[in-house]
């Protein structure tokens, strides 16, 4: 069982800022593109932002200029700085992995609430 443990959520007003951070086993880290989304209302998961091995990054067109996904190599660790945020974050924001480098992110963390109040 593969553990994503993130930590980082909270409450902050609009405009304001947060930053999750995601620690995963070096084998998964190194190997696997990693990603964070998030579940408003409703069970649908939604992509925030996904970052591959070498670093290049997929931002939702909403959080564009807002977000920004970074992989720290040392730590092992997929942050997502979080500017200027709005109610409309408010969600649980989950960290994910591509296990099967399949273009699909299967393997999740426990879940971290972010709330943004206006």
């Amino acid at each position: 069982q593969v553990q994503l443990v993130e930590s980082g959520g909270g409450l902050v007003q609009a405009g304001g800022s947060l930053r999750l951070s995601c620690s995963a086993p070096e084998n998964i880290f190194d190997r696997h593109p990693m990603a964070w989304f998030r579940r408003a209302l409703g069970p649908q998961r939604e992509l925030v932002a996904s970052v591959t091995i070498e670093g290049y990054t997929n931002y939702k067109d909403s959080v564009k200029g807002r977000f920004t996904i970074s992989r720290d190599n040392a730590k092992k660790t997929v942050l997502l700085q979080m500017d200027n945020l709005k109610p409309e974050d408010t969600a649980v924001y989950f960290c994910a992995t591509d296990m099967n480098l399949n273009g699909v992110f299967e393997t999740w963390g426990q879940g971290t609430q972010v709330t943004v109040s206006s």
